[in-house]
């Protein structure tokens, strides 16, 4: 068992197990059950998500594959939700077009890794950025319209 938490209990130091409560020190239980994040103001509670409990004060940690997992589901619940573009769709209508995460970016007025962040899952676009991804894909023209007006 590896050691690593340090608690101060009554002035004095007490090295915890890594699977103690950071709170209260008592052995923390694997657990899966829904989870809420927020996501642009709104809560997301995220189905069966894996993590510790601490069955004594209550206390929830998240190992940080999990805590990138709870993200995922979050974001792609919140794009379910407001019925936005998913990352998959994103990337496909930037390639369709032939266009590096960069260049669509400054076609829409963004800072360079907003692109990559949406498709990789780890931010979500906004409601217009979503109109606009959309007139993309859906309207002939607007992307040369786009590209006329970024020159």
């Amino acid at each position: 068992m590896k050691t690593g938490k340090k608690m101060t209990v009554s002035h004095r130091t007490v090295v915890l197990p890594d699977d103690a409560c950071p709170t209260c020190g008592t052995m923390m239980v694997e657990r899966r059950a829904p989870l809420t994040l927020p996501v642009n103001g709104e809560k997301m509670r995220a189905p069966d998500c894996s993590h510790l409990r601490c069955p004594r004060c209550g206390e929830i940690v998240l190992r940080l594959d999990e805590a990138r997992a709870l993200d995922r589901k979050a974001l792609d619940l919140y794009r379910a939700r407001h019925r936005l573009l998913s990352s998959a769709e994103i990337r496909g209508i930037r390639e369709r077009h032939g266009l590096t995460q960069g260049q669509l970016a400054r076609l829409l007025g963004l800072g360079s890794n907003t692109v990559s962040r949406w498709e990789a899952g780890r931010n979500v676009q906004t409601g217009a950025m979503d109109v606009l991804l959309r007139l993309i894909r859906d309207v002939p023209g607007s992307l040369a319209y786009l590209k006329k007006r970024a020159s």
